[in-house]
C-alpha cells in the first residue's frame, strides 16, 4: 500500500509499504477517506517544530471500516468512523478514569502520524489502510448528519479546542450574563475551534489573532475578532482564557487577562522546554493554569452532542485538496487543510 512520508524537511512523497493485517480479535482495519492536517503538522512544515525525516504523516481523519476481528462488536464493515489520534485500550485504569491519552496498556504518547515523538507508532492516516488495535475502545461511528470534511479534525484538534472551554461550562453558566466572557488568543485551528465552542455555549467571545483569514473565520464561528497587530486594547479580565499560539510572551499576556480565580488553558507545545511563568501574580490572584494533552477519545462524544445541536465548524477549514495532490500540498499548508479521496 501507499503512505505519505516525510522524506526530508519540506519534502513529502508516497512510499510503498506492507499492508497492515488483523493479528488479534479486537483489531480493525480502516481506510482513511478524509484526512486533516493537525496544527502540529503545520508547525513541522514551517520549521517551528523540526522532526527527523522518514515517518508516515497524518493523525486526524474519518475513514471506512473494511475489516474487523472476531471480537469486535461496536463497529462493522462499511461503517464510517472517527479514529482518535491516540491509541488507547479502553479498559486500563487510565482509560477507565477518562485519561485515554495516557493509556496504561501502551507506551506513553502512543499515537498515529508522529513517529518521532510517539511512544508507539501507529502509522499515518495519509495511507491506504490504518490498523486500529482496540477497535471497540477507539472507533466512534460518524453520525449521518455530520459533514465529514468539516469534522475531519475530530481526531485531535477539535477535541483540543473543546477541552479549553467545555470543562468550564458550569462555571460560565453560573455567572451573571454580562460576565460570561471568554478570551481566545489564537493561531491555527485550535483557537478557532475553542472560539466556536465558547460561543455555542453562550459566552461572549473575544478572539485575538494576526491572520486576516482566521479573524474572518472566527467572526463566522460566533466570536468578535481583534487584530493583534493593531494598537493594544485595554481588556477587562476574563473568567476563562485560552492560549494556543506557543508564544511564551502571549501566554504571559493571556495569564494577565485572566480574572481572579479564573482559569487559563494552554494548548501549545514549547520546544524551548523552559518557559517563564508569572507564578507570583498567578498565586496572588488564584489563577488556575491548565496544560497537557487532550484525551481525545473521552472528549469526542461530548463534541458530537454539541454538533447534533447544529454547530457548524466548517469556517475553520482553510483548503480542501484531492488525495493525489498531497505530496505537493502538504509542505505548503498554512491552515486547516483536508485531503479527500473517493
Amino acid at each position: 500500500m501507499r503512505q505519505l512520508t516525510q522524506e526530508d524537511a519540506g519534502r513529502y512523497a508516497w512510499r510503498d509499504v506492507d499492508e497492515p493485517r488483523i493479528a488479534a480479535p479486537e483489531q480493525a482495519l480502516v481506510r482513511p477517506l478524509m484526512v486533516a492536517c493537525c496544527d502540529l503538522d503545520v508547525a513541522v512544515c514551517h520549521g517551528r517544530l523540526p522532526m527527523p525525516p522518514g515517518y508516515a504523516v497524518g493523525h486526524e481523519g474519518v475513514g471506512e471500516v473494511i475489516a474487523v476481528g472476531d471480537a469486535v462488536e461496536g463497529v462493522q464493515v462499511g461503517d464510517r468512523v472517527v479514529v482518535p489520534f491516540q491509541i488507547s485500550c479502553g479498559s486500563c485504569r487510565e482509560c477507565r478514569r477518562g485519561v485515554t491519552g495516557s493509556c496504561g496498556s501502551v507506551p506513553l504518547m502512543a499515537c498515529y502520524g508522529m513517529a518521532p515523538i510517539a511512544g508507539l507508532d501507529g502509522g499515518g492516516f495519509m495511507s491506504d489502510l490504518v490498523l486500529v488495535p482496540y477497535a471497540d475502545a477507539m472507533l466512534i461511528p460518524l453520525p449521518e448528519f455530520i459533514d465529514p470534511v468539516s469534522l475531519a479534525s475530530l481526531s485531535d484538534n477539535i477535541p483540543d479546542g473543546w477541552r479549553t472551554v467545555g470543562p468550564f461550562r458550569t462555571t460560565l453558566d453560573e455567572l451573571d450574563p454580562v460576565d460570561r466572557r471568554v478570551l481566545v488568543v489564537g493561531r491555527l485551528s485550535i483557537g478557532l475551534y475553542a472560539a466556536a465552542f465558547a460561543a455555542a455555549l453562550g459566552a461572549r467571545v473575544d478572539y485575538v489573532d494576526t491572520d486576516p483569514q482566521r479573524l474572518a473565520a472566527a467572526e463566522k464561528l460566533g466570536a468578535t475578532a481583534h487584530d493583534l497587530a493593531k494598537p493594544d486594547k485595554t481588556w477587562d479580565p476574563y473568567p476563562v482564557t485560552v492560549h494556543t499560539t506557543g508564544d511564551s510572551a502571549l501566554l504571559a499576556a493571556t495569564l494577565r487577562a485572566t480574572w481572579p480565580d479564573g482559569v487559563c488553558t494552554d494548548t501549545g507545545i514549547y520546544p524551548e522546554y523552559t518557559v517563564a511563568m508569572p507564578l507570583l501574580p498567578m498565586y496572588t490572584r488564584g489563577v488556575s493554569f491548565v496544560t497537557g494533552r487532550v484525551s481525545a477519545r473521552t472528549v469526542i462524544p461530548q463534541v458530537l452532542e454539541l454538533l447534533a445541536d447544529g454547530l457548524d465548524l466548517s469556517p475553520a477549514v482553510d483548503r480542501v485538496i484531492p488525495w493525489e495532490d498531497a505530496p505537493a500540498a502538504w509542505p505548503t499548508m498554512t491552515g486547516k487543510t483536508v485531503f479527500t479521496r473517493a
